[in-house]
């Protein structure tokens, strides 16, 4: 029954996208009707990944779903970037990682309960993040005193984010060897949709999300706005999550079926690509004709909220282990990473 109820939901994003363009809607009603429109989407990618996964292994079926569903925050973010919205490129990016490694984790081992993760992809991704967040202070701690906007910041940030970028594809290559040699599967071995449906449905969902999550960020600030929300906590918390419904939504599902290590992978894998990948993409974008530069220089809040994160999630994951008591562990240390956003209100204010 709910599977019908979602795949009859699926109709609301092709009707959102039709009314942003020939409706003269208001921001609210347009927030509320993308907001879901997101919801089946987000359900599709995780059945579509799961399905993959199938035929891959967990290992890559976290990656596909984190490259997936990361696309629609890299279109967020250049369109932010095209409007000179650098704050909001900028908390929206970091308040991912977070969340992908505190709330999305979290709601993941409560739903999933008990079960067995692999610690070595769990170190992986925690150290990708965690050695991002160094580079970040290259960028960032200029930005503290001064200008944060400054061209010389900006150039600062390129170097910064080659080397993630190098990194990001040194660390993707050898996780992929490592999952394809641990997991060997056929189309004649399981009972799932075939790999290249799969992928197909993953693609369409995507471009699907990432229409609908355009139209919500443009209706964000009228939608904070009136209920007295500052542009960084818009950005670092709504923005983010709406961002991440892939990730929530298909991390999600598979741990409430029983499939904690593909969860897990989901978000820790969504987590560093976004840390690694995602972040410095984004920086050197911008550097395209018609953009103004991003220069990666994080506030102090944000830079320990990477590192919190990626300490408590360490110590939490530490034996390799999930249970619904470390899920909830998660979440208490994203809404207190929220407090803190909520507090820190917008730069210079």
């Amino acid at each position: 029954m709910l599977r019908r109820l979602l795949f009859a939901s699926l109709a609301i994003a092709p009707i959102a996208i039709a009314l942003h363009y020939v409706a003269d809607l208001d921001e609210t009603t347009e927030f509320v009707v993308s907001a879901i429109a997101l919801i089946p989407l987000a359900w599709l990618i995780g059945e579509a990944t799961e399905h993959a996964a199938e035929h891959t292994g967990p290992g890559i079926g976290g990656f596909l779903n984190a490259t997936f569903g990361n696309a629609p925050e890299l279109i967020i973010a250049l369109i932010a970037v095209n409007e000179g919205l650098t704050e909001v490129v900028r908390g929206s990016l970091t308040g991912s990682v977070v969340g992908n490694l505190l709330l999305v984790l979290g709601v993941s081992l409560v739903a999933g309960g008990d079960g067995a993760l692999d610690r070595l992809s769990t170190f992986v991704a925690l150290s990708s993040v965690a050695a991002a967040t160094l580079l970040f202070l290259i960028p960032s701690v200029p930005g503290w005193d001064g200008d944060p906007e400054r061209h010389d910041l900006a150039v600062l940030s390129v170097p910064v984010s080659i080397a993630l970028l190098v990194g990001y594809v040194v660390v993707t290559m050898f996780t992929l060897r490592r999952h394809r040699t641990m997991h060997v599967a056929s189309d004649e071995e399981v009972e799932a949709w075939s790999f290249r449906l799969s992928l197909a449905v993953l693609g369409v969902a995507t471009v699907a999300t990432a229409f609908v999550a355009e139209i919500l960020v443009g209706s964000l600030e009228v939608f904070a706005e009136q209920v007295g929300l500052s542009d960084f906590f818009v950005a670092a918390v709504i923005v983010a999550i709406v961002g991440n419904a892939a990730e929530h939504g298909g991390a999600v599902v598979v741990a409430h079926r029983g499939k904690i290590t593909l969860a897990a992978e989901i978000a820790l894998s969504s987590a560093a690509q976004v840390a690694v990948f995602l972040i410095p993409a984004v920086a050197l974008l911008s550097w395209l004709p018609g953009l103004e530069p991003l220069a990666l220089s994080f506030r102090q809040v944000e830079i320990l909220a990477l590192g919190g994160s990626v300490a408590v999630a360490a110590v939490v994951l530490r034996n390799g282990r999930s249970s619904r008591l470390k899920g909830f562990a998660l979440l208490a240390a994203y809404a207190g990473v929220v407090v803190a956003f909520y507090a820190a209100g917008d730069r210079g204010a």
